[in-house]
């Protein structure tokens, strides 16, 4: 036990997200690409790689702000995210009734990431599930050497996202966004007796116990079909709780087929988690398939698409993401003849 508690103290410096391959839709070699990591990180710290098929991030210069992660429409870059998803879950029906998540250099006490830059919408949509009023305390993030001045408009923005996303259930998440004042220097990590022995696993020394220890991600085994689609939108399609209501639609852009269709593999290969696959059927036709939870709704599809037959529905019913979805049913052989 002590051996896993020194381990989880030594994780802290894990700063690097974790970069998957064959979500990026550089390599994927989408129309368009993309450039959103390169262009919001405030440290040089990530660059397109010689080829122009991937990107590379400078450990040298990365500081672990995760503004990066937040921008990735792919799940390319990731960090973990099941700790964050824990310190809030265990801070339900603490002394004040709340959670909180800060960032180091604002001087507020509680929980803390490096950054709260790598705030995400299922984060916000768990502690909406779990009804567990979040409050987010950043400091001076304009003079911020970890961040930059751009982050509390993206927490803006991942909340605008998650109350979207949330909308179906009828439970919105309870979400502050503030620059932190004196009196949160007094602030504490307030955990329910249930959270408090895990709580001290997790961090081992009081220290640590303000800064939340990463795990250190492993690499993506993309022989795993499970293991394609992104932790983020796996936990933002889990966090959708209470459940909506059948007749209730729910924001999840996602693509949609129309009669023009070639049936050419692009929107296939570009698709950076294969929610998208080519089913060939003995006779000749393609059935073309839709995993909806798989679907980032990155659009790349939409942009490679040669003759511009796909095109974006912003909202689904439950039931679609039960079993794959059917985009389009080729002609046969014959037919096509």
């Amino acid at each position: 036990m002590l051996r896993g508690v020194l381990d989880r103290i030594g994780e802290l410096g894990n700063l690097v997200p974790r970069y998957t391959g064959p979500r990026c839709l550089l390599e994927r070699h989408a129309v368009g690409g993309c450039s959103v990591c390169v262009d919001v990180c405030p440290h040089e710290a990530v660059r397109v790689n010689d080829g122009g098929y991937g990107v590379e991030i400078d450990p040298e210069r990365c500081t672990g702000c995760g503004l990066c992660v937040s921008g990735c429409p792919t799940g390319a870059l990731e960090y973990d995210l099941l700790t964050p998803l824990e310190s809030v879950r265990e801070q339900r029906g603490g002394a004040q009734h709340g959670a909180s998540l800060t960032c180091p250099q604002s001087g507020a006490g509680g929980p803390a990431l490096p950054c709260l830059g790598r705030v995400t919408p299922a984060l916000l949509s768990a502690a909406g599930a779990w009804n567990v009023p979040l409050t987010l305390i950043h400091g001076d993030c304009a003079a911020c050497p970890v961040g930059s001045a751009e982050v509390p408009a993206g927490l803006a923005r991942v909340r605008e996202e998650t109350e979207r996303l949330r909308a179906a259930t009828g439970q919105p998440a309870r979400v502050t966004i503030r620059r932190a004042t004196p009196e949160d220097r007094d602030r504490r990590h307030q955990v329910t007796r249930r959270g408090a022995f895990a709580t001290l696993l997790r961090a081992g020394t009081q220290q640590a116990l303000q800064s939340l220890p990463e795990r250190p991600l492993p690499f993506v085994d993309w022989s795993e079909p499970a293991q394609r689609t992104p932790d983020e939108w796996a936990w933002r399609r889990r966090t959708l709780k209470p459940e909506p209501a059948p007749e209730v639609g729910i924001h999840w852009p996602a693509p949609v087929v129309d009669d023009s269709c070639i049936d050419c593999p692009v929107c296939a290969n570009v698709c950076p988690t294969e929610a998208i696959t080519r089913d060939l059927q003995p006779d000749g036709s393609v059935r073309l398939l839709l995993d909806l939870g798989a679907c980032t709704g990155c659009m790349a599809c939409l942009r490679s698409c040669p003759p511009g037959a796909i095109h974006e529905q912003p909202t689904w019913l439950g039931v679609a993401f039960e079993l794959p979805i059917l985009l389009r049913e080729g002609d046969t052989v014959m037919e096509r003849r």
